[in-house]
């Protein structure tokens, strides 16, 4: 991994109405050619994302998105897209001008808002008509962070850089450590990573890598075997490990291999955590136990990746669920960056670990659940729990722990 991963970048995203001069702002911000810019209206019709750093807020990853007031059937999906988009957003910048700064420009900031992203609004072109100074006026009266610049001539791009570095200030992509807090200095990790046909050829998957590094960066050791390997290395060691983490897919045999007392996790579980709100991952687990014959589950992935032949997300998952209910269950999967889908007829959500997507990502998701009252859990989690695991997979995590009470855990398939 040589370069920040663009889930653990902070994300900036560009909105405004078209022909605002959203690509030419990030153009003159970045110094670079990263967005074509023309005068026709709507040049921008999908949102087109970079990785970059910016002096100042560190590694970021950028979105130019289509104009908020596209129109026709086209541009409909195409505002859909830009509003998809919002839900990934740390910092959002709203691009204006004096001309045309009306109440949708508001609506639009205010939605931003909502959706939890810090937010500026950034009137370009005063090199045509300059900002009055009754709107700007009011806009202090509202708090409301602004900044007039010019993209064609370069006026006031640096004033709108210092403007998003203040804003970006305690911003964080993700939680600063993954297993910091529940390992001690100079502690033994053992991490258990099964090599079968879903594991790349020659490497470790991205989550595996960064739990390793976040071992090591806090003054840790960490030890990796495959599940084969348990006996002879706990055997073979003077003290048990703090702490094991695991693939979710052979947390049944390592719960059982392990000493009593032992702590245990998956990787899984330690990105819902990460990403997202663990205890609320392990409210929605108790909704397996509920479902029905005819019940609609889907099944979420972050990424797009090639299934193979016994996919976790495709195959294991449901027929573990469907062994552990009874019931006569259909799954649906959706995969990729955006949850773009209608979800009102689903009685539960899996959803992957989400370590294609950043925790805004992934909260949006779950505000989404909220609004519409679906549970949600997560990979690790539901396996665990359709195993009759969770409650050892949730040792290092005591008060999460405490949620299963009311989950009345049947043996696993």
């Amino acid at each position: 991994m040589n370069t920040t991963p663009v889930a653990n970048r902070l994300h900036i995203g560009i909105f405004g109405k078209r022909n605002a001069g959203k690509s030419s702002f990030i153009n003159a911000l970045t110094g670079q050619s990263v967005s074509i810019v023309s005068p026709v209206a709507g040049t921008t019709t999908d949102p087109v994302g970079k990785a970059m750093e910016i002096h100042g807020i560190g590694p970021v990853y950028i979105y130019d998105t289509a104009g908020i007031d596209d129109t026709g059937e086209l541009g409909e999906k195409r505002v859909s897209r830009t509003r998809a988009v919002m839900g990934k957003i740390n910092l959002a910048v709203v691009v204006t001008t004096a001309e045309d700064f009306d109440d949708r420009d508001r609506a639009l900031l205010d939605e931003l808002r909502d959706r939890g992203a810090r937010a500026i609004l950034v009137f370009n072109k005063i090199d045509v008509k300059p900002l009055d100074d009754d709107v700007a006026a009011g806009l202090e009266k509202d708090k409301i962070p602004f900044v007039a610049v010019s993209c064609l001539t370069g006026e006031n791009i640096g004033a709108a850089r210092e403007h998003m570095i203040e804003l970006a200030k305690n911003l964080e992509a993700e939680r600063s450590t993954i297993v910091g807090d529940i390992i001690g200095h100079g502690e033994l990790v053992l991490l258990v990573v099964p090599i079968d046909l879903g594991a790349p050829k020659g490497r470790l998957i991205l989550p595996q890598v960064q739990v390793i590094r976040d071992i090591l960066d806090n003054d840790a050791v960490a030890l990796v075997v495959k599940e084969r390997e348990i006996e002879y290395i706990l055997s073979s060691l003077k003290t048990p490990p703090g702490l094991v983490i695991c693939d979710s897919q052979v947390v049944l045999k390592v719960a059982g291999d392990l000493p009593e007392g032992t702590k245990l996790t998956t990787f899984s579980i330690l990105f819902s955590r990460l990403k997202g709100d663990l205890a609320r991952f392990v409210e929605g687990v108790k909704a397996i136990d509920t479902l029905h014959d005819g019940d609609r589950v889907l099944i979420c992935e972050a990424c797009t990746h090639h299934p193979v032949p016994d996919d976790i997300g495709r195959v294991k998952i449901p027929r573990w669920v469907k062994l552990y209910t009874g019931k006569d269950i259909t799954f649906d999967v959706h995969a990729g960056p955006i949850l773009d889908r209608e979800i009102s007829d689903y009685k539960l959500i899996i959803h992957c670990g989400g370590c294609m997507i950043n925790r805004a990502e992934m909260m949006g998701r779950i505000r989404a659940t909220d609004e519409k009252q679906i549970p949600i859990t997560n990979y690790g989690i539901a396996i665990s729990h359709v195993h009759g695991v969770l409650s050892k997979a949730l040792s290092p995590f005591p008060y999460e722990q405490s949620l299963l009470e009311e989950v009345h855990e049947r043996p696993g398939p």
